[in-house]
């Protein structure tokens, strides 16, 4: 059995390069991957695109990478969240770029990825600005936007519990985005808060099986979510 445990926070992160697409669990403050995040501020990278729920708020998680000038592109659903204040100055002052997707529209374009679809139709964002440049297809006489599959190179994920095979259980509502983003990187980091013995999770209550997972780091500090 491959051992999938890093021993840190830095060896963790030992898959993650400059330039790479990476997602961000998480929705407010439940699920997000603090100590993942903060170890990537330290290593320094550059021309990351990131896609999460919101571009972060005040100068804490995403926005502290923001700050640090690591990222340059976002895609996201919510870009102004309540104190979303250094994405506001990034984006104003044209030091980073933004792709704006619909909620359900980025969480579906994900799915897509992870079960090997080519794409969906959709009636949301039909007419805006968001579907400019994208195929229209109708169907019974009536458009969709055809809305491709989002891939990521790393994702970053936050779960409760996980066992020496890598499989993850989470706790309440922080499950948010975390499985579908699993299932769409090429390469998964999962922070978790407790680990457990091989047969301790019941299967049942599996929710994201542990061949989506690549390398797991404990970590109990921070929020409990």
């Amino acid at each position: 059995m491959k051992n999938k445990k890093a021993p840190d926070i830095d060896v963790a992160l030992d898959a993650v390069k400059d330039g790479d697409l990476i997602f961000f669990g998480g929705f407010g403050t439940g699920g997000v991957p603090i100590a993942l995040i903060q170890g990537l501020i330290k290593k320094g990278l550059k021309d990351l695109t990131i896609v999460s729920n919101n571009a972060g708020a005040g100068h804490n998680t995403i926005a502290s990478l923001l700050d640090s000038g690591a990222v340059r592109k976002v895609i996201c659903t919510f870009p102004y969240s309540r104190g979303s204040v250094v994405f506001n100055e990034l984006y104003r002052s044209g030091k980073i770029e933004l792709e704006l997707v619909p909620q359900g529209t980025l969480a579906e374009r994900m799915r897509n990825a992870g079960s090997g679809l080519g794409g969906f139709l959709t009636p949301t964002a039909l007419g805006t600005e968001i579907a400019k440049g994208k195929p229209l297809i109708e169907v019974d006489g009536k458009a969709y936007v055809l809305e491709k599959p989002l891939y990521a190179d790393i994702a970053l994920i936050k779960a409760d519990k996980v066992d020496p095979r890598g499989n993850l259980t989470y706790r309440l509502a922080a499950r948010n985005f975390n499985p579908v983003m699993a299932m769409a990187a090429k390469y998964t980091i999962a922070q978790v808060t407790d680990e457990v013995g091989l047969g301790d999770i019941d299967p049942a209550v599996v929710v994201t099986p542990g061949v989506y997972v690549d390398c797991y780091v404990i970590d109990k500090g921070g929020l409990v979510e």
